[in-house]
């Protein structure tokens, strides 16, 4: 089998940063939660600054930015190329790290491409996790809120926007047309694949989503890292929040099971506080670190292998 990682494209420090192009059309996407967690989700969740469908100002169409990204991301997340990323990564070699060291090191990504605030990375996990706490839900979900973005720490190992961030899909089989910009995909070689291309490819009906292999980016990473600390509910929320085809367009439900379609309660629970609570308004990071610190040694050790 071919590895399509020889035929990528070079790319350059702005290309590899900015991350919330893909985040920015999500909120174009969905400006309105479509489903509720199992409490009601607190005014809190939308800034005082904006509404929920108006965080956004977009033309009818997407800005060519991201178009060009989705081009790269359908192009080239093959399953070859995701093999080989798992390959690379998922030994959990890279770094050695505490959970607040990793949001620290993911802090010095500085994102120039965001039109709606100035906060940091950190401040942003920061301001989910408040939204969360906000609203009553269990420590785990809190923590979940404060953690879930940090496989963006492949952006400071030198990955392509499109190989971090960007919806998931599976790989290895059909692709969804409930995947955004689906036409792109007629460039994927895995398209004109016989193996690959119907609605099964090499999966069996309802196999479970934990034995197909999606797209390669910042939640399967997170997901490995933590797999052996966290609740199932929590798990899903961080290995499915980018997988909107599903939890946001009912596809691929011919290779969920039972626990799948359990699980994914959770993921919809988590969704709105993904993309809504964004503010200008600065959470004091440094007063809530004890909390937070204290909450994350309830469930991590002092390390973890990334």
């Amino acid at each position: 089998m071919n590895n399509d990682s020889d035929s990528q494209p070079a790319f350059n420090d702005i290309d590899r940063c900015e991350l919330d192009q893909w985040e920015d059309d999500l909120l174009r996407r969905y400006p309105n939660p479509a489903t509720s967690p199992p409490e009601p989700v607190s005014e809190k969740l939308v800034s005082d600054e904006k509404q929920a469908d108006e965080f956004r100002d977009y033309a009818a169409e997407a800005r060519p930015g991201v178009r060009e990204f989705y081009r790269l991301n359908h192009r080239y997340q093959t399953y070859a190329f995701v093999q080989q990323k798992r390959r690379q990564y998922l030994s959990l070699k890279q770094r050695k790290m505490g959970i607040w060291t990793a949001l620290e090191y993911l802090n010095t990504l500085v994102d120039d491409s965001d039109p709606d605030t100035e906060l940091s990375q950190i401040e942003h996990l920061v301001q989910t996790a408040e939204a969360i706490r906000a609203d009553g839900q269990p420590r785990w979900f809190i923590l979940t809120g404060l953690i879930h973005d940090l496989g963006k720490i492949l952006c400071l190992y030198g990955e392509p926007q499109w190989a971090v961030v960007g919806d998931t899909f599976p790989v290895g089989c059909g692709f969804s047309d409930k995947i955004v910009f689906h036409e792109l995909f007629a460039d994927n070689p895995d398209s004109q694949n016989p193996d690959y291309a119907s609605d099964l490819g090499i999966y069996q009906p309802h196999t479970g989503l934990r034995n197909v292999c999606m797209s390669w980016g910042h939640d399967e990473y997170l997901y490995q890292v933590v797999r052996d600390y966290l609740p199932d509910e929590a798990l899903y929320m961080i290995r499915y929040h980018s997988f909107y085809a599903a939890h946001r367009e009912g596809a691929y439900t011919h290779l969920m099971d039972e626990q799948d379609r359990r699980q994914f309660a959770w993921v919809k629970a988590f969704n709105p506080y993904d993309l809504y609570t964004k503010s200008h308004r600065r959470p004091d990071v440094e007063g809530l670190r004890p909390y937070y610190e204290e909450l994350i040694n309830e469930f991590f050790p002092p390390e973890l292998h990334w």
